[in-house]
């Protein structure tokens, strides 16, 4: 019997990039305190890929403890150097989100972890690194004011599949993973599992 998949978020774009490759999966909020989790593994110094990682988990396998299935949680944090940054709390936030990354390369650090009745059965850590060109203050405004809120949605303040393409100079790194899900290589596991034909 082929597994039924369960998405443990509330990423409306995580759903779009999995329904797009045919994976048809419920989607289901983990209700974690992501704030709190986040603030206590910073106070503790943890690096952030590990911050993104445990959180992945986290969710997976909260939903996984009272949903039967195969339970993918994700979450992607961005990392300047060893610094995280969060979603913008409002424009203004993301206005210094695009200061602060003018210029500069920073790294997605992007977890996927699959779990089976609580337990994680598959994880995976991608890290695209994005250098975004210099900015003048001019085009930051123009851009957070023809963007608005959806910034608020995404970490780094841009969104890659539009307007967002604008900020870059170079990305190394799959695209999925830019979007906050690495796509292929949990493709390759569902088809281990049998929810995808070989």
């Amino acid at each position: 019997m082929t597994p039924r998949v369960i998405l443990a978020s509330g990423s409306a774009s995580r759903r779009a990039v999995l329904a797009a490759a045919g994976v048809i999966a419920e989607a289901v909020a983990p209700n974690v305190d992501e704030d709190s989790f986040r603030t206590a593994m910073r106070a503790d110094g943890v690096k952030v890929r590990d911050q993104a990682m445990r959180l992945a988990e986290m969710k997976a396998v909260r939903v996984s403890q009272s949903h039967e299935g195969l339970v993918i949680g994700g979450d992607q944090m961005l990392a300047l150097g060893d610094e995280a940054f969060d979603k913008p709390r409002d424009l203004a936030d993301a206005r210094n989100h695009l200061v602060r990354l003018s210029g500069k390369t920073h790294t997605l650090e992007t977890a996927i972890v699959v779990c089976e009745g609580g337990i994680p059965v598959w994880r995976h850590l991608a890290r695209p690194k994005l250098t975004m060109r210099p900015l003048s203050p001019d085009f930051i405004d123009s851009y957070v004011e023809s963007c608005g809120e959806k910034l608020l949605a995404t970490v780094g303040a841009y969104q890659l599949e539009g307007l967002g393409a604008q900020l870059f100079t170079r990305i190394e790194g799959d695209y999925f993973s830019v979007l906050g899900l690495p796509l292929l290589p949990l493709l390759d596991y569902l088809r281990v599992r049998k929810v995808l034909a070989q």
